[in-house]
């Protein structure tokens, strides 16, 4: 074994544990964020990201404890560190167009259960490697730390608190620090950095230099280069904004017409601005029947509460046609908020609250003419917004004639899916519940009151318009509304399956949208397929 200094004192090989320990929960984060504009960040894929680092960190163990005591160069450790930095410097400048790829092949392979395949392969490709590697730290630093037996004992508890306090800190820090300040891209450079400075104290404390250290410095500069303003939707150019929040990845681009918010690369628009007075074309025409439902007309002042208030699309498009709506925002992405004030122009006048929507209504004691539930983004459904207990908070925050709009993203025909559970959730609470689904697109809208009558009181406020759009369009939702007849499909905070359900809405519209490109591929082969593409 070479013989280095560095190696004698323990300071370094306890910061060796601590600086690995912070790496390992820094890169597990950033897996969370690099993979949630394109699979969401549902339970599911939080489950899958620590299902599979536990299996690196647990098959790198075995690894560096059998290496150490096979052969206890520290020399291989020290190397193995350096391999994970500049792996892990890689992952802002080649792992966006794995995971694009590896989703694009398995769409057109699975026919089930797309997004756990997806997001396993993607982390066992991108991430598994690095955090092997960094899983032989603990088993090898204690070959090179214990001493004795006498003092085996606290050598390793000391290593085992090192690592602990390094993922304590390596967990907080990207959460509240580096991602919201500088993005995933440049918070992988960062403890990919430190990784790399760790290696370069312990090659260049010795006589015997290595070729390993200048190798990895340039291969960690070119990823510098390359990968510091990584785009996660790098084929759309000419974006407003990117970035991302403690919450988010977020976009936003104008159109000819519109400016458009969206959190997801993969799953369409969750925001939209009118630059001009008239209909969006989108969900929020149809959410636009609840005012009148409510008797818009017939009161000095409507109040609405928005719960997942976005850019605030449905207070802007309430304020255009109605002149006597107050409006109440509750946002829990502040990032959101301060997108809608700059890009969207949500008037000052409108207050946004931020905070988790659910928590908002166990401290406000206001009642509202209409609610709207908007908090539901493709697959990320909140567990806490989707029960019998929450739908029972909004109810009782309604006033008698008031009226709850919930806005459901993946209807779908398939038995016992999630807007079912949904809506014979909200059954069990409402006497009267009434459903539209939303034109050329996969939502529902789902209207609910405790004093039933929403149509009437809609028909009868409509006579009392002309014939500009909106009216066009309420006349047709009322033409569309179908009663609800609840089942027994109902949520509780105790039993709330929403990301399960959800996958399997996933899996349907995604069978449904490539079901044609499967036909080509089948028929003409790749040539075919791209030729159609």
């Amino acid at each position: 074994m070479k013989e280095r200094r560095i190696l004698k004192n323990k300071i370094y090989l306890y910061l060796t544990e601590f600086f690995a320990g912070m790496s390992v929960m820094a890169v597990e984060l950033g897996a969370s964020r690099l993979m949630a504009p394109y699979f969401s960040s549902s339970q599911i894929v939080w489950t899958i990201i620590i299902g599979t680092i536990m299996i690196a960190m647990a098959l790198g163990n075995i690894y560096g404890g059998r290496s150490a005591d096979k052969n206890p160069d520290p020399d291989k450790l020290y190397a193995r560190i350096l391999l994970a930095a500049v792996w892990i410097a890689a992952i802002p400048v080649l792992g966006k167009y794995v995971i694009i790829g590896i989703a694009g092949l398995m769409v057109f392979t699975v026919n089930s259960n797309f997004l756990v395949m997806a997001a396993f392969a993607s982390c066992m490709i991108v991430f598994v490697f690095p955090l092997f590697l960094l899983g032989t730290v603990t088993p090898s630093l204690v070959k090179y730390t214990v001493d004795s037996l006498d003092d085996s004992g606290k050598t390793v508890g000391n290593l085992n608190a090192f690592n602990t306090i390094g993922s304590i800190i390596g967990t907080f820090v990207p959460t509240f620090i580096s991602i919201p300040a500088v993005g995933t891209a440049i918070s992988f450079l960062i403890f990919a950095g430190i990784l790399l400075l760790l290696g370069a104290i312990y090659f260049l404390s010795g006589k015997i230099k290595s070729v390993k250290m200048p190798v990895s410095a340039v291969l960690f500069v070119l990823c510098c280069i390359f990968g510091h303003d990584a785009s996660f939707a790098f084929w759309q150019k000419d974006l407003t904004y990117e970035g991302e929040s403690v919450y988010n990845y977020l976009q936003v681009y104008d159109t000819k017409n519109s400016t458009i918010l969206s959190t997801n690369v993969l799953f369409g628009v969750q925001s939209v601005y009118r630059k001009e007075k008239g209909l969006t074309g989108m969900y929020y025409d149809y959410a636009m029947a609840a005012p009148f439902m409510a008797g818009v007309h017939d009161k000095d002042k409507l109040d609405v509460l928005v719960l997942g208030m976005g850019t605030g699309t449905f207070a802007t498009q309430c304020r255009r046609y109605f002149d006597n709506t107050e409006f109440t925002g509750v946002e829990i992405d502040d990032k959101i908020t301060d997108l809608a004030r700059t890009y969207f122009e949500l008037s000052e006048e409108v207050p946004v609250v931020s905070y988790d929507g659910r928590a908002y209504l166990y401290g406000d004691k206001k009642k509202y003419d209409v609610i709207m539930v908007d908090a539901y983004q493709d697959i990320t459904i909140p567990f806490q917004m989707s029960s019998v207990e929450f739908f029972t908070l909004v109810k009782d925050h309604l006033k008698d004639d008031g009226v709850m709009v919930v806005n459901m993203n993946m209807k779908s025909d398939m038995k016992g899916n999630i807007t079912e559970y949904l809506s014979d959730t909200i059954s069990s609470v409402f006497n009267e519940v009434m459903t539209i689904d939303v034109k050329g697109s996969t939502n529902r809208e789902l209207f609910a009151s405790v004093k039933g009558g929403m149509k009437e009181r809609m028909t009868a406020e409509l006579v009392k318009e002309g014939q500009d759009d909106l009216i066009k369009m309420m006349q047709y939702v009322a033409d569309g509304l179908d009663i609800y007849e609840g089942g027994g499909l109902v949520m509780t905070d105790d039993k709330a399956p929403v990301e399960l359900l959800g996958m399997k809405v996933i899996d349907s519209i995604i069978a449904d949208e490539v079901a044609h490109y499967k036909e080509v591929y089948a028929r003409d082969g790749l040539k075919g397929l791209m030729e159609v593409l």
